[in-house]
């Protein structure tokens, strides 16, 4: 009897993309997918040790499985992902009724890690220091027909006070760039229209093999590939951010003129306590350049509020950042006491009393930019792709979902019949709201796509069936991750 299998993933886009890998190994072990979650044989947590309730909320999805699993002794639950690589020696024993834990080096061990679980009738905990084999040759169960994750690089060689990643990800370690664009190729070949280059530190990409400029490299390769007509990509780093990717960026056609790139505080004294190797004016000068460069560059960040020692002046340095920078969107944190980090065992940290009234203050800022920005595009004629087949109901306008070409959620009425997820279409943004765009006049142009065949039909690339079901993410002011890395902390 085939087994089934449910993936609960929290965290970062790195961790949405490893949950298609473990997905494809499973699959290619012979299970598959459950139709009901809560009815799976196999319950698999792809975990996110960045934020302070990532354990709170780990063992209490666990303790509401231990009834099922006593129902069910057949029932196999693993943990992978960062918080398991953290908390290694911890989770059995907390939850003693989990059946694997694995760590973000070995996701490939995942179906014999299980077998071995069922066999020997105990708990197999397997958690490498290092990469052995980069998920990106593992098999995928893509969530999306028409768009997917490209894993470049994974780990990071920065030393942030505030982070864990590089301590659960490991150094930075690049695939080659032939590989690279081999999987772009073939994500394309199967009809993907978008593809979002994944990095903890996107832009250091070729630090491994001792060549600085091949990211911008990567990126104009990107656009000779048939049949791609977006690349994304995220997280950068402003201490690698060269003026070589600004040009590649603005001459390559199918690259968005979406940029996300953290900057964590405005306060020069508080990115010195935090390790990060730029100043609010190096950062500022880089916007200044993609905008010469790219006039209708929408940018996004992250900040993080109440770093140990912030003071009110600190905190105001980050507001004027923030008027000057004019970002489209802001992923706003607060920040929380992460064991195991520098940043942790810093005198002054701040009541948290203090710590919500700045996010409070920060959020309605950025709210009121945000806000500004999108209604100055009322009037344009944007590229959606297509996204949500549904729609969403507003009074009698029945709305459908989808990304401008700069990465702001569109909502749009179609006004015809067969516009599917994976098809393009343009229209006339009519409002701009806070976190989205408004159309109510109707699709000018639709075009179908085959990622809009493909997703009609219930199958993704590679052939397999739709629904990984992986959660979607947040409001852009609310504290949840937009990117990997640096800015999930």
């Amino acid at each position: 009897m085939t087994r089934s299998y449910s993936i609960r993933t929290y965290g970062c886009q790195m961790n949405v993309h490893d949950s298609e890998r473990m997905a494809g190994l499973l699959e290619s072990a012979g299970y598959a997918r459950a139709e009901d979650p809560t009815e799976a044989d196999v319950v698999v947590f792809n975990t996110c040790a960045v934020r302070e309730n990532a354990d709170n909320k780990l063992y209490g999805n666990l303790g509401h499985l231990a009834p099922a699993k006593a129902a069910n002794p057949n029932m196999q639950i693993a943990v992978g992902g960062c918080l398991a690589q953290k908390d290694r020696d911890t989770i059995t024993r907390r939850a003693p009724w989990v059946d694997v834990v694995f760590g973000t080096h070995n996701v490939g061990s995942l179906p014999a890690l299980l077998e071995r679980a069922r066999h020997n009738a105990t708990a197999e905990v397997e958690i490498l220091e290092s990469l052995e084999v980069f998920p990106s040759t593992l098999p995928a169960r893509r969530e999306s027909a028409y768009a997917g994750w490209v894993s470049i690089s994974v780990g990071c060689n920065n030393t942030c006070t505030f982070c864990i990643v590089p301590a659960l990800r490991g150094k930075e370690r690049d695939r080659r760039p032939g590989d690279v664009l081999a999987e772009v190729q073939a994500l394309a070949a199967d009809g993907v229209l978008e593809v979002t280059l994944l990095g903890q530190n996107v832009n250091a990409y070729g630090s491994e093999f001792g060549d600085r400029g091949a990211f911008a490299s990567l990126l104009r390769a990107c656009g000779g590939v048939e049949g791609l007509e977006r690349v994304r990509f995220t997280s950068p780093h402003p201490r690698d951010f060269t003026s070589d990717v600004i040009a590649a960026m603005a001459e390559t056609p199918n690259v968005c003129h979406q940029l996300h790139m953290p900057l964590q505080s405005g306060s020069d004294r508080v990115l010195r306590a935090m390790r990060r190797s730029y100043r609010s004016s190096r950062f500022l000068g880089i916007l200044e350049e993609v905008r010469a460069s790219i006039p209708d560059a929408a940018v996004s960040t992250d900040i993080i509020v109440g770093f140990p020692g912030e003071t009110e002046e600190d905190f105001a340095e980050t507001l004027a950042v923030v008027r000057e920078a004019r970002f489209s969107q802001a992923f706003t944190f607060q920040y929380s006491q992460r064991p195991g980090t520098p940043a942790a065992d810093l005198p002054d940290q701040l009541p948290k009393a203090v710590v919500q009234e700045r996010y409070e203050r920060l959020v309605a800022l950025q709210e009121e930019i945000s806000w500004a920005e999108n209604r100055r595009v009322e009037g344009r004629e944007v590229e959606v792709l297509v996204s949500t087949g549904e729609g969403r109901k507003d009074g009698a306008t029945r709305r459908m979902s989808g990304r401008a070409r700069d990465g702001r959620l569109v909502h749009f009425a179609p006004g015809r019949d067969g516009i599917r997820p994976g098809d393009v279409v343009t229209v006339t943004i009519d409002y701009g709201a806070p976190h989205h765009l408004v159309s109510d006049g109707g699709v000018h142009t639709h075009r179908r796509t085959r990622a809009g065949d493909a997703h009609e039909a219930g199958t993704r690339p590679g052939g397999a069936p739709t629904g990984l079901g992986l959660p979607g993410f947040g409001k852009p002011q609310a504290a949840v991750p937009a990117a990997t890395g640096c800015g999930a902390s």
